[in-house]
């Protein structure tokens, strides 16, 4: 299985295609099987590789008390310098959203193009802070089961299948505890990026689900605007997992990026 040494620690990485490279970045509390659709339906035009985050499915197991997006962006960094690639696609959702705007904060050079997905800028409220420590102390007081039918149902849209239920099910269920904790800590304490999105300069595409419980589409189409030039997408039928639930509309968006098309749907 192909892994990289990153920074002290290995990880994984599922790879297909050739061409230009395309690093696809999970969200909370997923990995590297987030984007299996689009592995599969964008190896034709890209190198397309999927990470595991620090901790997170097949890497190592952390020790970090804190995964901070600055650490995990660095970690990104690292894989990219490992792949032998001088730049990349960087398609990111949610809380690999906010590590891929790190990543261009610290180095811009890395990304060719920049693929953000159902995430925010901003960082966390007060009451979204407080909602971190219940969700970690509920997970340690009465174990995963208790908080997994809650997370996909958050994370879904309405009437998901049964595919994308469980598919995030088999997720959740393989992320250890720690790395669970970790990346509440990590979440709870990133930085405010809003500023940084004037500042992107490379091809941007903004993508939202219209079912998203999470990152609502006005939140979305707020923050796609503040990005110079910026495409926008809101796929039908999707909440905060748009690349399960609308593989098809998320691959073609991509692909209308790479290919330089202006992408403007709303649902």
């Amino acid at each position: 299985m192909p892994f990289a040494r990153v920074n002290g620690n290995m990880l994984f990485y599922r790879e297909v295609g050739e061409g230009p490279l395309a690093l696809f970045v999970h969200g909370f509390p997923l990995d590297h099987s987030l984007w299996l659709d689009q592995l599969k339906g964008l190896a034709h035009v890209r190198r397309c590789v999927a990470v595991d985050l620090r901790g997170f499915g097949k890497s190592d197991p952390i020790v970090d008390r804190v995964l901070t997006m600055e650490m995990l962006a660095d970690d990104l960094a690292g894989v990219i310098d490992a792949l032998g690639a001088e730049k990349a696609d960087v398609i990111a959702l949610s809380m690999g959203g906010y590590v891929a705007r790190a990543l261009f904060e610290l180095r811009p050079s890395l990304v060719r193009s920049l693929t953000l997905v159902n995430t925010r800028a901003s960082a966390d409220s007060a009451k979204a802070r407080a909602g971190r420590d219940a969700l970690a102390e509920r997970l340690l007081g009465q174990g995963g089961s208790a908080i997994t039918c809650d997370l996909i149902s958050g994370l879904l849209s309405r009437k998901p299948s049964r595919r994308s239920q469980a598919r995030v099910r088999s997720m959740i269920e393989g992320t250890r505890y720690e790395t669970f904790i970790a990346a509440l800590e990590g979440m709870k304490e990133r930085q405010d990026r809003t500023s940084l999105l004037s500042r992107i300069d490379v091809p941007t595409l903004v993508i939202g689900g219209e079912e998203d419980a999470i990152i609502p589409e006005d939140e979305i189409r707020a923050m796609a605007k503040l990005v110079p030039g910026a495409r926008t997408a809101v796929l039908s039928d999707a909440g905060h997992l748009a690349p399960i639930e609308q593989p098809d509309q998320f691959n073609q968006a991509l692909i209308e990026l790479f290919e330089g098309r202006k992408v403007v749907w709303w649902r």
